[in-house]
């Protein structure tokens, strides 16, 4: 099915006022790719890329955020580098939603992934497993209020990649099942500084669960697949390199960081991807995973 761009149910673009106006020439351009099998595989892979920027909005501004404030925030200033990227995360949501950028339900979602965030950041950093190294006044114990957003950041890509390529399942197991799960994964980011990491029996548990569960996701005409498993561990490659990136900026550093920078190890990722899991159960309470007819 032609993605209609006039009609709202269809086009995420025709939602947003400042974009509205572009709808009527970016069908256009799209008639003109279909004439050619190589121009549209060009048109629909640009536009992937286009719908993935836009969803990456608020994660990417995070991002933006550390690497600017780590090169040119003044030392010694008034406000707090830490504070700054407080505030700087606020003002972002205020303008998303005023101009229609975000819609409440994504905001939801980010609330709700600021509050778990958080308790999981005020638990690892009184364990040592990493430090904010830079003193602040917007915190909770040694966690700066920013690190919330950061977290957030990933919901708001689901949620917003969900409604963005219309998302659409095959054998996806019962919520609740998905919800057990996130429930396990979480409680082993506390348990396992006890002695009791269940990390890889939780991902076996995930192959049982998400094995048979297929995405479709439309980028332009038609529905496109993979595996639901796969789309969590892409996302988490891209997270593992974001969390380089804030290290770098040292906005947080972990233990072998403390003398000199060095990367974050991939061991990381498999924290990321169970992460991923519990970010994708949270965004399934509010988008309700719907069946490819």
């Amino acid at each position: 099915m032609y993605e209609s761009p006039t009609d709202p149910a269809l086009s995420a673009a025709a939602r947003w006022k400042p974009l509205a106006r572009f709808v009527a020439g970016e069908a256009a351009l799209a008639e003109y790719a279909r004439r050619h099998p190589a121009t549209a595989a060009l048109y629909e892979f640009l536009r992937f890329g286009v719908k993935q920027a836009w969803a990456c909005l608020f994660g990417g501004f995070m991002v933006a955020l550390l690497i600017a404030t780590h090169l040119w925030y003044p030392r010694g200033a008034s406000l707090a580098r830490y504070d700054f990227l407080v505030l700087a995360a606020l003002l972002a949501q205020v303008l998303l939603l005023g101009l229609r950028m975000e819609i409440y339900e994504e905001a939801k979602v980010i609330f709700l992934f600021h509050v778990v965030g958080t308790v999981m950041e005020i638990f690892k950093t009184s364990v040592g497993s990493w430090v904010y190294p830079e003193a602040s006044l917007l915190r909770i114990g040694g966690v700066p209020l920013f690190t919330g957003f950061m977290y957030a950041s990933v919901g708001s890509y689901i949620a917003r990649s969900w409604r963005l390529f219309y998302y659409r399942f095959t054998g996806h197991p019962p919520l609740w099942q998905v919800f057990a799960l996130a429930v396990a994964i979480y409680a082993n980011f506390f348990t396992n500084h006890w002695g009791l990491d269940l990390r890889w029996g939780l991902f076996a548990l995930a192959a049982l669960i998400f094995g048979r569960c297929w995405i479709y996701y439309r980028v332009w005409n038609h529905h496109r697949r993979m595996p639901l498993l796969l789309a969590c561990g892409l996302c988490a490659i891209f997270i593992w390199l974001a969390e380089n990136v804030g290290t770098y900026t040292s906005a947080w550093l972990y233990p072998h960081q403390a003398s000199v920078w060095a990367p974050v190890g991939f061991a990381k990722f498999t924290s990321w991807y169970l992460l991923l899991i519990i970010s994708y159960a949270l965004v399934a309470l509010v988008n309700r995973p719907q069946r490819m007819n």
